[in-house]
């Protein structure tokens, strides 16, 4: 079609289409469009991750070679760290003050250290989780990929650090007379609980942290006192002896002390059922599922603002 202008020339005229009239979202909804960086829904999203194992696999394993790759030691100080951390602990709550009162030593060294492997697993967890968006907005700027990936890979490093610790807490246990038995086995199921748990709360704690990056100078006083509040350096019923009962409740029901308690009890001969609160597996995988779905879905929920503004 054409139309004349008054000067006499030609001008072309587009003919009419069936999108005119159509709004943007009417438009991309009949081109099957969608926002670039929009969350997708949760099992698609939980798809994607499944996609990028490899990444988060990969990523891990980077983290924790780079760790310690400019100290002459090495991948040593993964074992050496914690065990100097037990070692500290042995002196001042073990020797000065007494907290190993009503306990053989031969157990009570095995449980400071099986105490503190096991709640640096969670700190550690933590305070990756807290810089895992803001420590790393560079990748998250440049790539497209589900950000949930980088909090999963940093409590799969922390996994791996403790491993690592775990050969020291076999020959700490073996070497005061806690043999491996069957009773050993129970370790991977309880791990595999504090790994869930582990990971929703690195989850809940990268998103604010990405936020609120002033959350990582908080979190080492609130991660030091759950620490002491959880029977790290000592036993909760025997210290707590003359409190009121709810007390040592409260305290042994934490997660921290739950996980902890489940490892001490499959590893150390002398550690019985007795030292653990009622239904202590049951309770340990409702706070594994409770903590590790509702943190997937609560970072999920703010998958499209991570690395922005």
């Amino acid at each position: 079609m054409s139309d004349t202008t008054h000067d006499g020339a030609v001008a072309l005229s587009t003919p009419p289409s069936a999108d005119d009239g159509l709004s943007p979202a009417a438009l991309a909804r009949k081109y099957g469009l969608t926002v670039s960086g929009a969350r997708p829904g949760l099992l698609e999203y939980v798809r994607q991750l499944r996609g990028r194992r490899h990444f988060i696999m990969a990523f891990s394993r980077a983290k924790l070679t780079a760790q310690y790759s400019q100290a002459k030691l090495g991948q040593l100080w993964q074992v050496a760290t914690p065990l100097l951390n037990a070692g500290v602990y042995f002196v001042i709550f073990g020797v000065i003050l007494g907290t190993k009162k009503g306990m053989d030593p031969d157990v009570f060294i095995p449980f400071l250290v099986t105490g503190v492997f096991v709640f640096t697993f969670t700190q550690s967890s933590v305070m990756a989780g807290v810089r895992a968006i803001s420590g790393n907005l560079g990748l998250v700027r440049a790539l497209h990929f589900p950000r949930a990936s980088l909090p999963i890979s940093f409590s799969l490093q922390q996994l791996q650090q403790l491993l690592y610790s775990m050969i020291v807490l076999v020959a700490v246990t073996a070497g005061l007379g806690s043999y491996p038995s069957l009773s050993w086995l129970l370790v991977i199921p309880a791990l595999a609980m504090q790994f869930l748990f582990n990971t929703g709360l690195a989850l809940i704690m990268a998103r604010l942290g990405a936020k609120t990056p002033d959350l990582a100078q908080l979190m080492p006083f609130v991660m030091r006192t759950w620490m002491y509040a959880s029977g790290v350096m000592f036993s909760i019923p025997i210290m707590l002896a003359d409190k009121p009962a709810w007390i040592a409740d409260v305290l042994q029901y934490n997660p921290a002390a739950i996980y902890m308690d489940l490892i001490r009890f499959a590893m150390i001969d002398g550690y019985g059922s007795e030292n653990l609160p009622a239904h202590v597996w049951v309770v340990g995988l409702a706070w594994a599922v409770l903590v590790g779905v509702l943190g997937f879905v609560y970072f999920w929920k703010a998958e499209e603002r991570y690395g922005r503004g």
